[in-house]
């Protein structure tokens, strides 16, 4: 399930680079540039680290849709399919965090 609104979600952003940035909030950041991306990224990470110290669960799930959506912004703007994550995830699965931390240090 998560997947398929992965590629869903992926898909209209995807039809969102040709739209015209006055009518399309996607589009008016893909014009804004990675920049513009970033920083709705930092301010969508802030809210997270807000709303994980409060006893709010609903708030927290907002915020983290919110941070994840402008994440695959970034992805989409870049190319880059959401699968590389998916697949990077599961590359790590069963490894040991800090076995998976030391393994990037020399790249």
């Amino acid at each position: 399930m998560a997947a398929d609104i992965l590629n869903q979600l992926t898909l209209i952003l995807e039809q969102r680079r040709g739209a015209d940035p006055g009518s399309s909030y996607v589009a008016s950041l893909y014009a804004a540039g990675m920049d513009k991306i970033r920083k709705k990224i930092g301010e969508e990470a802030t809210e997270v680290v807000i709303a994980a110290g409060q006893a709010d669960a609903d708030a927290l799930v907002r915020e983290m849709a919110d941070l994840w959506f402008h994440c695959l912004v970034a992805l989409v703007h870049e190319g880059i399919s959401p699968d590389r994550v998916l697949e990077e995830l599961s590359r790590r699965l069963g490894r040991s965090g800090l076995e998976e931390k030391a393994s990037r240090k020399g790249q």
